[in-house]
């Protein structure tokens, strides 16, 4: 039987998590050719190279170099990039990776050239279709040929859907094979001493959706629980390029240093795990960043009304709060004294790649 051409896209940090177990799964089996397409969305230094090399990923195959802009200017660039390429390599499948417009770019420009899509992390839904990832995530997830899915709630939905079930597969979460893979290695990391905090001493925050940062009303709320909870213990705010762009159109980066939140540049996925390991809570607006959490055990209290993981909430650690700055601060205070309890929802064992694997080599084998 001849190897089994896979073109693995992805392009923004939480993709290139999901992609690697993959990507070394595909390798090792010995049935599967990967050929890694770098789409570029994520250009800066500290949000892809470094990924690549803590990831043990090995340079990419085709760098397509997209680039920021809008969401239409972005995702154009990633088809015009990608569309030379399968039609240079031929693929046998066009593997795509969560909810970023590199996701839909590609899967868009597959299925149009009649390539086989297989979506890794399908299924999820918040319901909210003001946020670009879940319009992203319904395309994809129409376009997909095979879909694996993380949880039970993502396999429900794509039945609502009416997408037939043999094309749907419950393998877990592949990001829980990373942090797995990664968190010895995190346990080493000096970043706690860097910075002067200690374990279950501070609070790390997240925060980069529009509805939390686009204008001056959101961010001044979301800057409004920050500052309060920086009274309450040492807070860590790791500031995507977005929102510190945005902090500084409306005049807040000061403020919030003024009230005591630091704000860190964008960390390797090694001291950014350790800062998360070690959070007495999480303040975030990140997807990825709940279910770390959950495995972890740390609380983590979400500044938005919906989330596209509701198993985190079921069977994890995450907790709602809308954008009311005094129940987030309320709510962070709780989690901070509370017990942690680390969780592995069904299929979180770190072996979700290998399952994935399994399944493109039965499906495409032939």
């Amino acid at each position: 039987m001849s190897s089994i051409v896979a073109l693995n896209v992805a392009g923004a940090r939480p993709n290139f998590m999901k992609l690697a177990p993959v990507h070394r799964a595909m390798t090792a089996t010995g049935a599967i050719r990967p050929v890694f397409v770098h789409t570029g969305q994520h250009y800066d230094e500290n949000l892809s190279r470094i990924f690549l090399d803590e990831f043990d990923l090995p340079d990419p195959d085709h760098d397509i170099g997209a680039g920021s802009g809008t969401h239409a200017e972005q995702t154009a660039r990633v088809m015009l990039g990608i569309e030379p390429i399968i039609a240079e390599v031929r693929p046998d499948v066009v593997v795509v990776f969560g909810d970023v417009n590199s996701t839909i770019a590609a899967a868009l420009v597959a299925a149009k050239m009649g390539v086989q899509v297989a979506h890794v992390e399908a299924g999820l839904r918040s319901f909210d279709r003001t946020m670009p990832e879940e319009l992203n995530r319904l395309l994809t997830d129409a376009l997909a040929d095979l879909l694996f899915v993380p949880s039970r709630d993502a396999v429900a939905n794509l039945a609502r859907e009416g997408v037939p079930s043999d094309r749907v597969f419950l393998v877990g979460n592949v990001m829980i094979d990373t942090l797995d893979r990664l968190r010895p290695r995190a346990e080493r990391s000096t970043i706690l001493d860097e910075l002067g905090v200690r374990d279950g001493g501070y609070i790390a925050a997240t925060i980069h959706r529009p509805s939390n940062v686009d204008d001056l009303d959101s961010m001044t709320t979301t800057s409004t629980a920050l500052s309060d909870l920086a009274a309450f213990a040492p807070t860590l705010l790791i500031v995507h390029p977005r929102t510190r762009k945005k902090l500084q159109d409306h005049g807040l980066e000061r403020a919030l240093e003024a009230a005591g939140v630091r704000l860190l540049d964008p960390l390797g996925y090694v001291d950014f795990l350790r800062l998360l390991m070690g959070a007495g809570a999480i303040l975030t607006d990140s997807g990825g960043i709940q279910e770390e959490a959950t495995v972890l055990g740390v609380p983590c209290i979400t500044l938005r009304t919906t989330t596209e993981r509701p198993v985190t909430i079921v069977e994890g650690t995450n907790r709602l709060v809308g954008t009311d700055p005094a129940l987030a601060v309320a709510a962070v205070r709780e989690g901070f004294e509370s017990e942690r309890l680390p969780r592995r929802p069904e299929l979180w064992d770190g072996l979700a790649a290998e399952r994935i694997v399994d399944v493109l080599v039965d499906r495409l084998g032939a």
